[in-house]
């Protein structure tokens, strides 16, 4: 207990603390300065025995830290995912748990709006700068805003802040569905369980775990650091393609392109890869970029990921001057053949990029096409085979073959924005990258123009042979 003691930050503590409420008395709680403290006192409720540190894995695994399970523990994420799905092995009541992960999710910006509406709810000296959403909760909780059976205040909060926050938490909590029930008085007794927690008859997989079947499937090593290189190829000003290729006097620079690649920096830098962008790049620009880091040596690592942000068409992207790169040329640079330090490790491509003009019907924003209008090369037949015919590799598209995708020029693309939040919310729970982009899909696949009635349609393709788990701790 003292060596994992020793590993918790201030946040992690704080996490902690919020989980435990309801395991230790609301006095006893508000006393504890250290994860020492917290265990001292989850060791008198009983939470804690020697022989018994269940209820340590549990929370451990809650805030993300399973190196602490390995390291300390000599549990893994598969055992304690077995453990939870076993009839009684969640000890934390699942609204305790899903509020947590409400906390988790919420932006700076978010946050900042929560305090904003919250402003006539509670004290100012609670709505501070360095207040926290779980400080936020917390306090919800303590005025009688906020409980089991009174989340009325939260979701309207969430409606109106992001509505997806709600969603998340709502999927979370139906995941008990009927099999949620309140304890009697006698299981309470031959449980041990507290007083108003949600238990389960039969409890469902924890959020992020993976099923029997695919708990046989093997993932790829992600265990070195940095974890391997995200490049992000970024054009933006396309005013060479527009004075120098008469077809392209029309071809747009792609604003919003800037904020795209942002947020692909921040979730990647957090995923343990070292991110290097290169911007406005040439069609021989590109290789270049892209042939220096085919011969360099990527024994050391676990993976490579390249972001390329441009405007394209079917099976190509082009460079800053209007000239064309096919998508197979670049992935193929990176074959065991090409590129024998990646052999049996994951290449992973993700294009935002317009794969055509024809228009999912079904905005009126920009799209990266890079064409003025929305007519169809109807001669152009080209067969859209990007992904070597090898393993390891993963392509994700911004949209099908033929089709336009959309940018915002204040909030970025629809594909690259889903997937960094994506990725960001659901790799802490040990989500696979196709898992994640299948919700990437279903996020994507739902948005609209506000004035518009067209849409756009995400497509991954990929050669893997195993699970793909981006690491964060």
């Amino acid at each position: 207990l003292l060596a994992v003691s020793d590993e918790l930050d201030e946040a992690e503590l704080a996490a902690l603390k919020f989980l435990c409420r309801g395991q230790v008395p609301s006095g006893r709680l508000e006393a504890v300065r250290s994860p020492h403290d917290l265990f001292e006192a989850l060791r008198e409720k009983g939470r804690l025995e020697a022989g018994n540190l269940a209820f340590l894995r549990e929370l451990l695994y809650c805030i993300g830290r399973i190196d602490l399970l390995v390291a300390h523990l000599g549990s893994s994420r598969e055992q304690v995912e077995r453990e939870l799905r076993a009839p009684g092995g969640a000890r934390l009541p699942p609204l305790r748990y899903w509020l947590f992960q409400l906390s988790e999710d919420v932006t700076a910006d978010e946050l900042m709006y929560f305090k904003l509406l919250l402003v006539n709810e509670l004290p100012k000296s609670k709505l501070t700068h360095e207040t926290t959403m779980l400080d936020i909760l917390t306090e919800m909780e303590k005025k009688g805003l906020l409980g089991k059976d009174n989340l009325s205040m939260l979701k309207s909060l969430c409606e109106k802040i992001n509505i997806s926050l709600w969603n998340r938490f709502e999927d979370g909590l139906n995941l008990f569905g009927q099999e949620e029930m309140h304890i009697t008085e006698e299981e309470r007794g031959s449980t041990g369980c507290h007083e108003g927690h949600l238990v389960s008859s039969v409890a469902p997989d924890p959020p992020g775990s993976f099923n029997d079947s695919s708990q046989l499937l093997e993932a790829y090593k992600m265990t070195s650091r940095p974890c391997g290189v995200c490049l992000i190829l970024n054009n933006h000003n396309f005013a060479e393609a527009r004075e120098g290729v008469l077809k392209h006097k029309h071809m747009k620079d792609r604003n919003g392109t800037d904020v795209d690649a942002a947020a692909l920096m921040k979730v990647f830098s957090k995923l343990h890869f070292r991110v290097e962008e290169h911007k406005d790049l040439t069609a021989d620009g590109i290789r270049t970029v892209l042939e220096s880091f085919q011969s360099k040596d990527h024994e050391d690592k676990d993976c490579f990921v390249c972001c390329i942000l441009s405007h394209g068409k079917k099976g190509i992207i082009y460079g800053v001057d209007g000239q064309e790169v096919p998508i197979r040329e670049l992935t193929t640079s990176f074959t065991a053949q090409n590129c024998n330090s990646l052999a049996g490790k994951p290449k992973v491509f993700f294009i935002q990029a317009c794969q055509g003009d024809a228009f999912h019907k079904g905005v009126t924003i920009e799209t990266d096409s890079g064409e003025q209008d929305s007519s169809v090369e109807q001669d152009e037949r080209f067969q859209l085979d990007c992904i070597p015919a090898e393993p390891d590799f993963l392509l994700g598209m911004a949209t099908l073959q033929d089709y336009v995708s959309y940018r915002s020029p204040r909030e970025g693309t629809w594909y690259i924005q889903a997937l960094c939040q994506h990725l960001e919310y659901s790799c802490p729970r040990g989500e696979d990258v196709l898992t994640i982009l299948t919700a990437v899909n279903e996020e994507v696949s739902r948005k609209t123009c506000e004035r518009g009635t067209k849409k756009q349609m995400p497509q991954p393709s990929f050669t893997l042979t195993k699970r793909l788990i981006f690491p964060v701790n």
